[in-house]
């Protein structure tokens, strides 16, 4: 896995957000982040997460550098899915020249528990980005980063750097580091579950008998 890391998130991102979900639940975990609203971006992805953590006071608590946008954009690049913990509120952290920049990074994904802006410029740049809220209201002496590279927390589901993190137009789910290989495997035979069911309904037969075949249910 480890060899050719961009290979295998080809791999993983050849798979829905549901067969990553079907996989997390027969592996007991968590990991689909449920009340973010995909807001650009029309592809699949897979990438390896970078996670920051801002704390929130009344504009003018904080400098406007103390956002940490720049740290953010350098810690993410080629392969790599930023996620930002901000408690839900609605404050915005990224922007159109933020989505620019992490483009031109290689970075594959931002998700924000909190808000962006600048949406139009945004959705011009083709990132796929999720947020909770978008708003007008700049994270500028508002937001400060406490952290970066430590686990945090995403609308209840945690985070660590590194974890896969996969999403598509059905939703986002995260897989932690140490059972990416065993979800993975099992979410590929729940595609081949579902293919074979395909194959079975072309061919006529009805639902039941399809699902019997390919052991469904």
């Amino acid at each position: 896995m480890l060899s050719d890391p961009l290979a295998f998130l080809n791999r993983c991102k050849a798979l829905s957000v549901c067969m990553w979900s079907d996989a997390l639940d027969e592996c007991g975990l968590s990991g689909v982040i449920l009340d973010l609203s995909q807001r650009s971006g029309g592809h699949r992805f897979a990438g390896y997460a970078v996670t920051a953590r801002h704390q929130m006071g009344p504009h003018g608590h904080c400098s406007g550098a103390d956002l940490g946008v720049t740290q953010m954009l350098e810690a993410t690049g080629r392969g790599q899915v930023l996620l930002v913990e901000m408690g839900g509120v609605k404050v915005s952290t990224f922007g159109g020249l933020a989505a620019a920049t992490a483009v031109a990074n290689g970075a594959v994904a931002v998700i924000i528990d909190g808000g962006c802006r600048d949406l139009g410029e945004i959705q011009a740049t083709g990132l796929w980005l999720a947020s909770r809220h978008v708003v007008p209201t700049s994270g500028k002496k508002r937001a400060k980063m406490v952290a970066l590279g430590e686990r945090i927390m995403i609308s209840g589901i945690s985070v660590a750097a590194g974890d896969l993190v996969v999403g598509d137009e059905t939703g986002i789910a995260v897989v932690p580091s140490a059972d990416i290989q065993r979800v993975l495997e099992i979410a590929e035979g729940k595609l081949a579950q579902d293919l074979q069911m395909e194959h079975a309904l072309k061919a006529g037969r009805t639902f039941a008998e399809a699902a019997s075949e390919a052991k469904y249910f």
